[in-house]
């Protein structure tokens, strides 16, 4: 019988009860459990693609086309296994889900209320994930904070369904904060005490607490934490603010957060009574200790929210760490980039990333910094619109058609070089109508791509409207650009490269989805290697310049 886990969060948002649930997961399957995790987000939307990246950061996708939380890009880097729609529930689809019952007669004209039958369908998708045993354990993480008013169904949604199932087989993990007052020099526990305190008055109690500070719980002031909030002594558990999201898991294992979660839902120590967690050590140890280091300019338009491009930045970490090297991220805001400030603002930069995004704002500059990756042999990766915009830029200045654009942005331009796909057209609705999840890609067997990947059939996943307008295949590749990478089905051109150039690859799909800690993305991989090897050459070239100079001044 699958268990179930519910981690809840309290005091304040943002405390990590994604990066928690993840770790706490990620100790599971170390021991030989088959784990995964869900996310209830208390917001109203239906799932997060029409959201702007600075009101909940990226909307992250997962193979089957589901547009969700960046908590679930955690799960998936942390337990390099996948997830789907299913990962993902949001308030919106709950209500309407219910109301479409309603509509179509379901409940034999009774009252639609909140309880029942809000929180029934909350439940029903709480247990949606165990009903076959394919897992061993669930894990929820409900978004929000413990005493907002969004978040009491599903409060009152997991009281029921502890009382259902016994405490032996649904448990309640309450991340919380326990502040440093500098001034006193002391840890105030009253915050946490109040949030298990209005926990309670919802009728749930937690029965693990875990505790985000910044300095260590001395054992009598986690006794007084486990009587006031009557919890059992070895059930609070310290997470002290860690150098990278990485480390957690081994901190969380140092406290014994898997061991006590096991023992309270009556299960063994697993067939690894220690968890292997072999892989990640090592991976941890080429992160904290780097041989080299790189500076890679990320041109964006949402570069003030580090969140809206989350999985971008982790992928980056994974390849670092696969090349001993630590990736310095320069935020460059596209918005601010043009042709006459590109020199100062991208000089010194060892590659170049044009990050995805919709819309006009900031997309001149985007096409500035492709220019001067190009014309100055800088490695270059675009993805999404940046391999978008590196189209339009070789159109633009290397093609001669100085009015080629994206028909997103300019709907009648004398170049459409970028079009919206056919069967985008009649689509008025915009949420979850986009080419969405994973879709297969043939390579060309000569490219740098294939070789890349070492094999010429990949699926890579997606997010867009708008594609490469196949009437220019032909123009564009004989002037040096070439579509390597299509769609077997549809002709779609995936990916295009530069061949005279050290590193120029496009993506038309999103390869930051798929980079896992034990599986970093292999476009990832070879961007950092050739960013390494370009800080090598101008590192090279920089000391041959001083060495001539100081022997000349003798």
């Amino acid at each position: 019988m699958t268990k179930y886990i519910f981690v809840t969060g309290g005091v304040t948002s943002s405390l990590g009860k994604g990066i928690i649930a993840a770790s706490l997961a990620k100790l599971l399957q170390a021991r030989g459990y088959t784990t995964t995790i869900q996310k209830f987000d208390p917001y109203i939307n239906v799932d997060p693609g029409t959201l702007n990246p600075y009101e909940h950061g990226e909307c992250y996708v997962t193979e089957d086309g589901a547009e969700t939380d960046l908590d679930l890009g955690h799960y998936e880097r942390y337990l390099n296994t996948f997830t789907s729609q299913a990962n993902n529930v949001t308030t919106g689809r709950i209500y309407q889900h219910v109301i479409n019952k309603e509509r179509e007669g379901a409940y034999l004209g009774k009252t639609v209320q909140v309880i029942p039958h809000i929180t029934d369908e909350i439940k029903r998708r709480m247990l949606m994930l165990g009903e076959d045993n394919k897992f061993d354990i669930v894990i929820t993480e409900l978004g929000g904070t413990v005493g907002d008013i969004e978040s009491l169904p599903y409060i009152e949604a997991v009281r029921q369904l502890k009382w259902e199932m016994g405490d032996e087989n649904c448990l309640v993990v309450h991340l919380t904060l326990i502040p440093y007052l500098k001034a006193a020099k002391e840890l105030k526990t009253k915050p946490t005490q109040h949030s298990v305190k209005m926990m309670s008055e919802n009728g749930l109690n937690p029965d693990v607490l875990v505790c985000r500070t910044e300095e260590p719980l001395y054992k009598d002031l986690k006794r007084k934490i486990a009587l006031f909030c009557n919890v059992t002594e070895n059930a609070v558990i310290e997470a002290m603010d860690a150098d990278t999201i990485y480390s957690v898991p081994l901190e969380m294992m140092r406290e014994k957060l898997d061991e006590i979660c096991l023992q309270k839902l009556q299960l063994p120590l697993g067939t690894n009574p220690d968890p292997n967690m072999g892989k990640w050590k090592e991976f941890l140890n080429k992160l904290r200790y780097p041989k080299s280091k790189v500076v890679v300019g990320l041109i964006g338009k949402y570069v003030e929210l580090q969140d809206a491009y989350k999985s971008i930045l982790e992928a980056l970490i994974h390849a670092g760490a696969m090349n001993e090297c630590k990736v310095e991220v320069r935020n460059i805001h596209s918005e601010f980039l043009t042709r006459e400030n590109a020199v100062e603002k991208l000089h010194n930069l060892d590659a170049i990333l044009v990050a995805p995004g919709f819309g006009s704002r900031g997309l001149e500059g985007k096409i500035d910094a492709i220019r001067f990756a190009r014309e100055n042999k800088i490695p270059f990766f675009g993805i999404c619109l940046g391999m978008q915009m590196a189209c339009v830029e070789f159109a633009r200045n290397v093609l001669g058609m100085k009015n080629a654009h994206s028909t997103e942005m300019d709907p009648n331009p004398e170049e459409g070089v970028i079009a919206m796909m056919e069967d985008q057209k009649n689509i008025t609705q915009k949420g979850g109508t986009m080419r969405l999840g994973s879709y297969e890609c043939e390579l060309t067997s000569h490219s740098k791509t294939a070789s890349i990947y070492g094999k010429t059939h990949i699926a890579e996943r997606h997010r867009h409207r708008y594609e490469f307008n196949n009437e220019y295949q032909e123009i564009f590749a004989n002037g040096g650009m070439i579509p390597v990478g299509k769609n077997p089905g549809t002709g779609l051109v995936e990916i295009v490269e530069i061949e005279d150039h050290p590193f120029y690859i496009g993506v038309q799909f999103h390869p930051e989805y798929k980079s896992t800690v034990e599986n970093p993305h292999p476009l990832f991989v070879a961007f950092v290697k050739a960013a390494k090897e370009a800080s090598e050459r101008r590192n090279g070239h920089s000391k041959l310049v001083n060495q001539l100079a100081n022997s000349s001044l003798r």
